[in-house]
């Protein structure tokens, strides 16, 4: 099962020892919690209560959990109640409405565990602030050789032009077999600690997935030390790098974990693997057959779709024109989408797009391991490779971005007041640039309870 490692000194232990499985769930408002069950607890563990809830809900899902037919290609469906669940947004929604209180009660089990374990932790943290598995890895394998050298800088170069404005954030990842990825947690950790990084780095058993903020010095250290590390220079280069502006300020701390994806499908990488994808088209290739499909008399006759693999709330703010943009909240529901839609894609050529490239890595190839697509093809890259190369391209409206920038601009189009998630899965209103088009919005986002 998947685990979390955080690098933040007051959450590590926390994150070490509570393994559960990678649901992606981050609403917080689907478990309604009795009062006097907060009021017991101090203002330390209350700061633990979601991370607890989160675990607790996912345990009870795991637990109902039972094997698909043969012919699926996913692995499991669910069973509760004497009813039979198949999408995983089903069985999400029976247990939230239907076992709340005993989503409750695991949840105090499980924060009574992490209180006991925190406490006596207290005299390891007194001896060493750091997290104790990355200690271990870093005794017993050096990461310490693959740490760039920065005695020739100060802490204040390295940390100068953090914020948004002289900052720089960097998107990437790369899907290649690692086959010790806690090493590999390890390493990145201390890497990100040495240069002062914040953000989200992604590791499995299939790759790499990364988006980090700081100054640029380390940004540029950190991208040469990638290129020049044995496990990833034979498969990444610098145009791999997507970079805008931004900095450490982008994101409240620095989150580095092992997990069975690198993007959450919900499917195995040993089901549908990511040496299995589309076509990949560079930007410029990409951008000539939008223009051949746009050009078009009759968009909704063609033999091609224009699909993007994103959220809804993503695409209500930017999407390429044209493009079929499923009503999807998290990318886990995607291979459900194309269950329901086969009929829809037989004998098309299917033009793929995401932010940068990653989650049509694994899409294209779920889509194609249903045999029904004429031809599947990616964007290289992604929405911001593209938007470098044209920014006055067929993509219209902000580039949404899971940060605390929410959307990057790279073109300027009509301001409207969307309703968008916040950082904390709430919803609020905000002011976005976005595109005017005339028969693709006419749908209005609304309230879900159950957010990405």
């Amino acid at each position: 099962m998947p685990s979390s490692t955080s690098p933040d000194q007051g959450e590590d232990l926390e994150t070490c020892v509570l393994r559960f499985s990678d649901l992606d769930l981050k609403d917080t408002s689907l478990i309604n919690p009795s009062s006097s069950l907060k009021a017991e607890l101090d203002v330390s563990t209350k700061k633990k209560y979601s991370f607890a809830k989160k675990k607790a809900f996912a345990l009870f899902v795991k637990t109902k959990e039972v094997p698909a037919p043969s012919f699926e290609c996913k692995e499991k469906w669910w069973k509760c109640c004497q009813q039979l669940f198949i999408e995983q947004t089903s069985i999400h929604r029976h247990v939230a409405t239907q076992h709340a209180g005993e989503i409750c009660h695991q949840t105090a089990s499980i924060l009574k565990q992490l209180t006991a374990t925190l406490n006596s932790s207290k005299s390891l943290k007194s001896a060493d602030k750091r997290n104790p598995l990355v200690e271990y890895l870093t005794r017993n394998h050096d990461v310490s050789a693959w740490l760039p050298d920065i005695s020739c800088f100060s802490r204040d170069e390295l940390i100068s032009g953090q914020d948004s404005d002289k900052g720089e954030v960097l998107l990437y990842y790369c899907y290649r077999d690692l086959e010790d990825p806690h090493w590999v947690c390890a390493w990145q950790t201390a890497l990100c600690q040495h240069l002062h990084l914040t953000g989200k780095v992604r590791i499995a058993t299939e790759g790499i997935n990364g988006t980090v903020g700081g100054s640029k010095l380390a940004t540029r250290l950190y991208v040469e030390i990638m290129l020049s590390c044995p496990l990833f220079k034979d498969y990444l280069c610098k145009d791999d790098f997507k970079t805008s502006e931004g900095g450490a300020c982008c994101f409240p701390e620095l989150r580095v974990g092992v997990f069975e994806e690198i993007v959450p499908m919900g499917i195995s990488p040993n089901k549908i693997s990511y040496k299995k994808p589309g076509i990949h088209l560079s930007p410029g290739e990409f951008h000539k057959e939008v223009e051949k499909f746009l050009s078009q008399a009759n968009q909704e006759q063609s033999d091609t779709i224009l699909l993007d693999c994103r959220n809804f709330y993503e695409s209500k703010i930017g999407r390429f024109q044209g493009c079929l943009a499923p009503d999807i909240r998290k990318f886990s529901y995607f291979p459900s989408y194309v269950d329901k839609n086969l009929e829809l894609f037989r004998q098309k050529r299917v033009l793929m797009y995401c932010t940068g490239g990653i989650r049509c890595e694994r899409g294209s190839a779920y889509l194609k391991a249903k045999g029904v697509c004429k031809e599947v093809f990616q964007l290289k890259g992604g929405i911001h490779k593209y938007l470098e190369e044209f920014p006055d391209g067929f993509y219209k409206g902000k580039l949404f971005v899971f940060d605390e920038r929410y959307a990057l601009s790279f073109n300027s189009d009509i301001l409207s007041d969307v309703t968008l998630l916040n950082r904390k899965g709430h919803w609020q209103k905000t002011l976005v640039t976005v595109a005017v088009f005339q028969n693709s919005w006419d749908q209005r986002l609304h309230h879900h309870s159950d957010n990405e």
